[in-house]
């Protein structure tokens, strides 16, 4: 699926509905260089099933974690990772099994990224940006279909 994001407010929409489809387990990994707005999408994410106020950008502390209703969001930033083992050090397994995650930067993670993924590529379009969001599992597919009705 790909979403044409015009504004910031655009972005937020996005991030909010995703979040509408999340279940324990899933992974949005989100691609694009700086200021493409994976933080703002993952804002808005975490502030659609949190009561969280503040929403910091994980650059320096890599992951921050949140407490929803029905499980835990672990948002990370892996821009400034050495290596991909790197992620065994901040507890990214847990946070696969045990919750949702938004990764900023996943390619970081190299062959450790799970395959069975929502696939989020964020690119300049026109004046805005270009959302694609892809997934191989039949079941994310059928979620990711409800955010476009």
């Amino acid at each position: 699926m790909e979403f044409i994001c015009n504004t910031e407010e655009d972005t937020i929409k996005l991030g909010q509905k995703l979040s509408s489809i999340a279940k324990k387990g899933d992974v949005f990994a989100l691609f694009g260089t700086l200021g493409m707005g994976k933080s703002v999408l993952s804002r808005a994410f975490v502030k659609k099933l949190t009561s969280a106020n503040e929403v910091p950008s994980p650059t320096f502390t890599l992951v921050q974690v949140y407490e929803a209703d029905d499980f835990d969001i672990y948002h990370f930033d892996l821009y400034r990772l050495k290596s991909p083992e790197e992620i065994f050090e901040i507890g990214m397994e847990e946070a696969i099994y045990e919750g949702v995650c938004l990764i900023e930067w996943p390619e970081k993670m190299q062959g450790y990224l799970p395959k069975n993924i929502f696939k989020v590529e964020i690119a300049p379009y026109e004046q805005g940006r270009k959302i694609k969001i892809e997934t191989s599992d039949v079941d994310k597919n059928l979620r990711l279909q409800k955010i476009n009705d």
